[in-house]
Parts: C-alpha cells; structure tokens; sequence
C-alpha cells in the first residue's frame, strides 16, 4: 500500500503561514531591542595637552588626572598605559598600598612593605601629570616620559631636594605581567629631572 499524498490544498497555505510567522517574530524582536536599548554614554575625552597646565602656587601639585600629548594619545598602547598611571598616582594621593601593588610589578611590590610605603607618601600628593612619550623597550615592556608635580612636607622631601612642592620629569618602566601592564623597578641608569615649583 503506497502513502497518500497530502491534499493540495494544505501545502499551500502552510508556506506562507510560516513566512508570516517568521517575519512578525523578527520585526518584534527588533522592535523591543531598539526599545529596550539604553542608550550608549557618550565616550568621555581624553584629556590631551602639549606641556603642562600652569598652576597658582597656592593650587599646587594640581590636577591628579593624567593627561596626554597628542602623540601618547595616538600610540595603540594609549588607555592601558594612561590607565596604569592613573592607578599608580591615585594610590599614592589615596594612600591606598593595596591599590599600589595592583599597579606596580611584583618586584617593584617587594621594594617597600606596607609601612615603608606609607611612610615615604605619608604627606605626598602628586598632581599635574602630563604623559609625554610612550617607547618600546625589551621584549614586554614600555618605557614612558612623564613629567608630574608633588607636594609634600618638607621633611618627606627627597634629601637632595627638600623642598615642599617639586616638578618631576622622569622615565617609568613599564612591564607586562599577566596580560595587564604595571609600573616597573627603575633601573640605576634613570636619573629624574627635579626642580623646585
């Protein structure tokens, strides 16, 4: 006995049936996605600069937000380098040791202990900051001139400079170690550019 074909008829119907379906399943998908979509914040500017913002002796070390020249802010390695340093210098203004080991290296970490740190950036607040240039330099890791200002008591003052408020214009090294970059041990050879405010 051989199968009976379906009637005519319904396979007509049931093609169109499911185009219908199909088509009114997508266009309400959309519809609810565009309605239910919040709207994207509007990307925050880099704040970019040539030199470093002037500021009134009485306003100093100045902004604590690291700013760029138009060349860091072209280099591909741009936010993960501003942010590293933004980390690094927020931990030294909030005093904050634990959030200053989650930005350095884990040699740089084992430089200073807990109380060590907190007492050499007792009165330290740096500010002012001002990323000038970003260079490769050995396989995995970054050097960057920064220049910043620091405050700080006159007793916390570096001995060779003891002075309660400093430019700095120096080289960090930057090191990659698990996927993220982090501010490095400076080798003997960098000597910090230092000036009185």
């Amino acid at each position: 006995m051989t199968a009976q074909p379906r009637p005519l008829s319904r396979q007509r119907w049931l093609i169109p049936v499911i185009v219908v379906v199909i088509s009114l399943t997508v266009g309400v998908g959309l519809l609810a996605r565009d309605l239910y979509t919040r709207p994207e914040a509007e990307p925050t500017e880099p704040v970019v600069s040539e030199s470093p913002t002037s500021v009134a002796p009485e306003q100093q070390p100045g902004s604590p937000v690291v700013e760029v020249t138009p060349d860091v802010f072209a280099h591909p390695q741009y936010q993960s380098v501003r942010q590293v340093l933004q980390g690094y210098f927020d931990s030294i203004n909030e005093r904050d040791y634990p959030k200053w080991t989650s930005v350095v290296s884990r040699d740089r970490a084992k430089t200073k202990t807990s109380a060590e740190w907190k007492k050499d950036f007792q009165s330290t607040r740096d500010g002012s900051i001002l990323v000038y240039r970003i260079e490769p330099g050995a396989p995995g890791t970054l050097r960057v001139l920064v220049a910043f200002t620091s405050t700080q008591d006159v007793e916390d003052a570096p001995v060779y400079l003891p002075e309660a408020c400093i430019r700095w214009r120096l080289v960090l090294p930057l090191r990659l170690e698990s996927g993220s970059w982090r501010v490095d041990t400076t080798d003997g050879g960098t000597n910090p550019e230092h000036e009185r405010c």
